[in-house]
């Protein structure tokens, strides 16, 4: 796998891109598990954007690794965190798919009630899904920005 663009490192730019489809999918998936009426309008576009963020995970996962090599270790905790952090999307991803898939079997049978236990049990297990990987994009960007970045701000805003 190619390492720059140009000579820009690629992880920075994969990891903007999961940094931005994954709270994308994230709140869509919040909005279908709240909104039964969004599920078969919205949720193709959410499933996507859930899909697109986990294939880009070990992406970035990747690049992260041959930067790492270029320009040292980034630290013990964003390595790890970024790499638990395709589980999340996964996780995100099955739910939401279940949530549409589910929706247009029971817009296909005409029976309200058709799978309304498992749906709203689904919808539950989203929300929680949603929320987790929402703390651990946060979690890995926070750890990213600090390596990268280290006192630099800090030390900027202090004028030392």
């Amino acid at each position: 796998m190619f390492d720059t663009i140009n000579g820009i490192p690629l992880h920075p730019l994969v990891v903007h891109a999961v940094v931005v489809l994954l709270p994308l999918a994230t709140l869509g998936t919040l909005a279908i598990a709240v909104k039964r009426d969004w599920r078969l309008k919205y949720g193709p576009l959410v499933v996507a954007a859930a899909a697109l963020a986990t294939v880009l995970c070990p992406v970035a996962t990747s690049t992260g690794e041959s930067l790492e090599e270029m320009v040292g270790d980034p630290g013990y905790d964003h390595a790890e965190l970024g790499e638990m952090l395709v589980w999340f999307a996964l996780a995100l991803l099955v739910l939401s798919l279940a949530l549409v898939w589910l929706e247009r079997r029971r817009a296909a049978s005409g029976d309200p009630d058709e799978h309304k236990t498992l749906i709203n049990v689904i919808a539950a297990a989203a929300v929680v899904a949603a929320l987790a990987s929402s703390v651990q994009v946060y979690l890995v960007g926070d750890s990213g920005a600090k390596s990268a970045w280290g006192d630099a701000a800090s030390n900027s805003a202090t004028g030392d």
